[in-house]
């Protein structure tokens, strides 16, 4: 597993464990329609993208020519 999947997986789950925190605390009510519904759809896909290295942002940029890597790198570890 790489560091770019495990930020996903862990970015993700907090995100998702701070909405669920918040729900349970009465501080936001997930029973009404809202766009922390929005928020709680980014957190899952960060997190299932951790493990099944399916994100359809990634398809989305693909698909629009943005490259994949930067051809100045050549250690494979350029930011």
């Amino acid at each position: 597993m790489t560091v770019n999947r495990i930020v996903r997986i862990v970015a993700g789950f907090f995100i998702m464990l701070s909405l669920i925190l918040a729900h349970v605390m009465g501080q936001v009510d997930l029973g009404k329609l809202s766009w922390l519904w929005f928020t709680l759809f980014v957190g899952a896909n960060l997190f299932q993208s951790g493990f099944t290295r399916f994100c359809p942002m990634d398809t989305i940029l693909e698909k629009l020519g943005v490259p994949t890597q930067d051809p100045n790198c050549t250690t494979g570890r350029c930011g």
